[in-house]
């Protein structure tokens, strides 16, 4: 596929090394020539500096064989125009990010459908989602919803106590009567391991599981954790994300406390929300946050937009006794670091917004996809076409690529958490666990007709 790229900024990158992995022909322009020498040293892309508004610029960029146009600068009017330019050339697809949420009302004259966009992408929104997600789900570090809500991947941390501590894959399989699940992966440091049957569980592993989402509970049970709506919670960072988030958890009965050191802020805030307590103090001051009783607080969620204030503020929160954090960053390459340091939940502006983004790149047998925060591999969900010439097969009979493993099957309506002697059919829904490096191998794989 030909995908042309306005924008060269984190979200832009992260495409560009995404799309150009998978084997796509990718073109980036941006106005930044420093910025395009560095991804063009790194990646087997074409790069083009100029303005991604300019028709001249996109022409040269060769916009009338482009397949996909996905505009990302960090200015909306730019990707916008850039939009509506490659709509004049006839680009089929088209998406655009935006950060003014005008452009998102429908009653917006420069909506989504008036500029004919198949998607439109808000970062604060996304990550407002992602956010809200986790909450439900507190003693995960991360969660994703699949088959329209029946299937959950959701990653836990094995603590010490826990029961699962020193026993491998194949002695779980003896509990399949009991608990129905799939373990795809297990993050170990900076390692992503596609287990097999020897494979032995391990503190501190953080360990990923494809579910029912009705059977959570019971999961949660053997490995000896429970999830329950957080009651207690702290914001910092009085911005959009912040606002929203909190009015989410209003909403749910939940006691909210937002915190953000400029005093004319706090004045809006205090207009917007009803029941949450706004605190005119500084994020990073321990002795006003105690007194305020952070220290009591379920969960805490940093979203200023600097990195550095939530990752300090998420470890005080968790020096003074919160019991869980949640930390926005703009750069995904910092998150294995910072679980080191007892950040629980780093959550990258730039990877929940490429995800989605990505998600509707992929076509044809795939239907969704996403990007698995800290580590190497991704979930993708596959359609069984009737022309597949391994349907019918088990799977211990396809010949899937070392580094997947098929987490559940969908057929009308009803979900199979599989073994290697289910059977594949035609219009299956397949959710796959995958490592990055093979997902190109694996969409080969489910395109031979």
């Amino acid at each position: 596929m030909r995908i042309l790229i306005i924008g060269a900024g984190a979200v832009g990158g992260h495409l560009c090394s995404q799309l150009s992995d998978e084997g796509h022909d990718v073109t980036l322009i941006d106005t930044d020539e420093t910025k395009l020498r560095r991804i063009e040293n790194d990646l087997n892309i074409l790069t083009i500096q100029g303005n991604g508004a300019s028709a001249e610029v996109l022409e040269e960029a060769g916009i009338q064989k482009a397949d996909l146009f996905i505009a990302v600068t960090n200015i909306d009017e730019v990707n916008l125009i850039a939009c509506i330019l490659a709509k004049e050339y006839g680009v089929v697809r088209k998406v655009a990010r935006v950060r003014n949420e005008e452009y998102l009302s429908v009653s917006s004259p420069l909506n989504q459908s008036s500029l004919g966009l198949d998607l439109l992408i808000n970062p604060d929104h996304a990550m407002c989602e992602e956010i809200l997600r986790i909450c439900s789900h507190l003693e995960a570090f991360e969660s994703i919803e699949l088959a329209r809500g029946d299937v959950t991947l959701i990653g836990y941390e094995i603590r010490d106590n826990s029961q699962l501590c020193g026993i491998t894959l194949m002695d779980i399989r003896e509990l399949k009567g009991l608990y129905d699940f799939v373990i795809p992966a297990i993050v170990r440091g900076k390692e992503t391991i596609v287990p097999r049957g020897e494979d032995e569980i391990r503190p501190d592993d953080k360990i990923y599981f494809i579910v029912r989402r009705r059977d959570i509970p019971k999961l949660e049970e053997l490995i000896g954790v429970k999830s329950k709506r957080p009651e207690k919670v702290f914001i910092i960072g009085g911005g959009q994300v912040g606002v929203r988030v909190a009015r989410a958890l209003e909403e749910q009965d939940i006691q909210v406390f937002l915190v953000d050191n400029d005093p004319k802020q706090c004045e809006f805030l205090a207009e917007a929300l009803d029941e949450t307590v706004i605190l005119n103090v500084d994020g990073l001051n321990g002795h006003e946050l105690i007194n305020e009783g952070i220290d009591t607080s379920d969960l805490v969620i940093a979203v200023t937009s600097e990195d550095t204030t939530n990752i300090l503020a998420s470890l005080l929160a968790k020096h003074l006794g919160a019991k869980k954090c949640i930390t926005r960053i703009s750069r995904p390459d910092f998150i294995p670091l910072l679980g080191k340091l007892g950040i629980d939940v780093p959550l990258s502006s730039r990877l929940v917004a490429a995800n989605m983004i990505l998600k509707f790149v992929r076509r044809g047998t795939i239907l969704s996809a996403a990007t698995l925060l800290g580590s190497h591999a991704e979930v993708l969900e596959f359609v069984v076409s009737n022309r597949w010439p391994y349907a019918s097969m088990s799977i211990k009979d396809i010949p899937l690529p070392r580094g997947v493993n098929i987490g559940a099957i969908v057929r009308e309506g009803q979900v199979e958490i599989p073994t290697g002697a289910s059977q594949i059919f035609p219009n299956d829904k397949l959710i796959i666990f995958t490592l990055k490096e093979v997902a190109p191998e694996l969409e080969k794989l489910f395109s031979v007709y």
